[in-house]
């Protein structure tokens, strides 16, 4: 077989031992790339290294076969905040996968008595795009729509994709208070301790003594006349 060394020229034609023990004296491996050829063709390579490489280029090649993609995104002259959020997110997305992307704002009904409010959604659209891709020309109407093509940038121009950066799709700032929403559960109030009441004993008689057997003796107060027989 022919074989080929690992700067890419031909060593000549060798016996299949021969060329093995050359491709383990190399430390590399022997790889038959061309087989129906006559002798078949084999190469001295690195096959981790060459199986990288292959992929790598691989990667470049679809790199190339997005930017001839075209991904189309719609607004309206009333669009919501949110769904310009959205679709503006959507944008960056394609333009840093090197697609191109075609702005559409179609007027309906009377729309087409205010065209400043569509350019306006556009020209905000195409600002905040800036970073990451550039308008081919300027927006302009055709019939009832405003349509505008968009390129990405180069990569070494082109600001990283936020959602890579971990970024959330709204930039404002979260309060992260937690807020209770549940109802505050009643406590128990111990009613203050009241002092004892003790017995006032009518005008011009003596205090009645208090003893140890009834603390509270209702019957304290009263004026009791104790009848001894004769």
């Amino acid at each position: 077989m022919r074989i080929i060394g690992l700067e890419g020229h031909q060593l000549g034609v060798f016996p299949l031992a021969e060329a093995i023990n050359m491709a383990r004296g190399h430390g590399v491996d022997l790889v038959e790339i061309a087989p129906n050829a006559a002798p078949p063709v084999c190469r001295l390579v690195d096959y981790g290294k060459f199986r990288y490489e292959q992929a790598k280029r691989e990667k470049e090649a679809k790199k190339h076969q997005h930017a001839n993609k075209v991904k189309e995104i719609q607004l309206s002259a009333t669009i919501d905040p949110h769904d310009f959020g959205v679709k503006l997110h959507h944008a960056i997305d394609f333009l840093c996968e090197e697609m191109k992307v075609k702005l559409s704002l179609r007027f309906r009904g009377r729309e087409m008595a205010h065209t400043e409010l569509g350019f306006q959604i556009v020209e905000k659209f195409i600002k905040e795009l800036t970073p990451f891709g550039h308008p081919d020309a300027p927006a302009r109407l055709i019939g009832r729509g405003i349509n505008l093509m968009v390129s990405p940038l180069p990569r070494n121009k082109r600001a990283k994709n936020p959602r890579e950066m971990g970024e959330t799709a709204e930039s404002a700032p979260v309060n992260s208070t937690p807020i209770n929403n549940t109802r505050p559960q009643s406590i128990a109030v111990q009613p203050k301790a009241t002092p004892p009441l003790r017995a006032v004993p009518p005008a011009g008689q003596p205090p009645v003594p208090q003893t140890g057997g009834f603390v509270h003796n209702p019957f304290s107060g009263l004026d009791i006349k104790i009848q001894t027989g004769s």
